[in-house]
């Protein structure tokens, strides 16, 4: 009987202390907080071969969170539900939510990181604007998916482990909004999706990307120069809207239709995504002109998708008081463009903002 009973303390003392230890390998791993978006990192198909023509935005955040057990590896998960969307419906007052909700959480001292899972056709719009409105130096990664998570070689899992893992991480701090796909991390300012469907679409054209995972590890080779989060002068606490921007394209036989349209609606900026590098057709100039006449702030763009775009090269920008994008694409410049807008209708202002992130 003495003997049973001194086994049986025994096993609950083994016990006692395995839950211990348990408690404080988790009381030393990071708290990261996945912020979910919809996307086609929650979507699901008909079949398990499904990758096109599946339905984004139908798994929840608790289900994709419960399909990689793995996480509790690397982090203390906590996850939340912000919007249940496909990131083309992404609008302005989406974002103004979600970087209100990212400040809230990143001002918390039990918050080491943030991940956001997002679809990825405009997923490095809403990380460019996280990069240059969220006030922390804490990680935020946003990731997605190019595969359903019902397909047989879904991309989502692995994804998400590897965010979580780079969320939690000492390495990530300070380096701005990450994106972070297929095993590489990339700086939000110059990633871009590249292909419509392969899974290593996001990539940074002019740069290259920051840095790899491999082995459960982020390995950084470069950062950018750029400033960004706490860096910035763009505060969106009290920000209820954004001002009106909107991007003409070039191309030949351009006429001044949608850029008259885009006026005529109140646009306080536009950016024209133009040939080349950022030319300017004969006929669109006059417009142009008569559009910056009425206080419209117009940024010269190129639609090459990378390379710098020089000041007063293809146009006389000085004399036109135009702005130049720098390397930002099309979408992000408008961005950058918007949150100017909410500081300043001063070119020569925007021009600097242009030139700093």
């Amino acid at each position: 009987m003495f003997q049973r009973k001194a086994a049986q303390f025994m096993f609950a003392l083994l016990g006692f202390a395995l839950l211990l230890s348990t408690a404080q390998a988790q009381s030393k791993l990071p708290n990261v907080t996945i912020l979910a978006t919809g996307g086609t990192i929650a979507g699901s198909g008909a079949t398990s071969t499904t990758t096109v023509g599946y339905t984004a935005a139908t798994v929840g955040v608790q289900r994709l969170i419960e399909a990689v057990p793995e996480l509790k590896k690397v982090a203390n998960v906590t996850g939340e539900q912000v919007f249940q969307i496909a990131s083309e419906s992404m609008t302005n007052e989406h974002w103004l939510t979600l970087a209100k909700r990212v400040n809230t959480l990143l001002a918390k001292p039990d918050v080491d990181g943030i991940v956001i899972t997002h679809g990825t056709d405009t997923l490095e719009e809403t990380a460019y604007f996280l990069n240059l409105v969220v006030k922390s130096e804490k990680p935020v990664v946003v990731v997605g998916a190019m595969r359903p998570s019902t397909a047989i070689s879904a991309d989502g899992p692995i994804n998400l482990y590897n965010a979580v893992l780079l969320a939690g991480s000492k390495e990530a701090v300070g380096k701005g909004v990450l994106v972070c796909l297929n095993d590489q991390i990339n700086g939000a300012r110059d990633v871009t999706k590249t292909n419509t469907a392969t899974a290593d679409t996001f990539k940074s054209p002019d740069l290259g990307m920051l840095g790899y995972i491999q082995g459960s590890k982020p390995y950084f080779y470069r950062a950018s120069t750029r400033k960004h989060t706490t860096q910035t002068e763009f505060d969106v606490t009290n920000l209820k809207e954004l001002p009106a921007v909107d991007i003409v394209y070039g191309y030949a036989n351009i006429t001044p239709v949608a850029l008259n349209a885009f006026v005529a609606a109140g646009d306080k900026g536009i950016i024209h995504a133009g040939t080349g590098d950022g030319s300017l057709a004969a006929r669109m100039v006059p417009a142009l002109k008569e559009a910056r006449g009425k206080g419209v702030v117009i940024v010269r763009a190129s639609r090459t998708g990378s390379g710098i775009l020089a000041r007063n090269g293809e146009a006389n920008d000085d004399q036109l008081d135009f702005v130049v994008a720098d390397t930002l694409n099309a979408q992000k410049a408008r961005i950058l463009l918007m949150l100017a807008l909410t500081k300043t209708s001063d070119t020569k202002e925007i021009q600097r903002m242009f030139w700093t992130y």
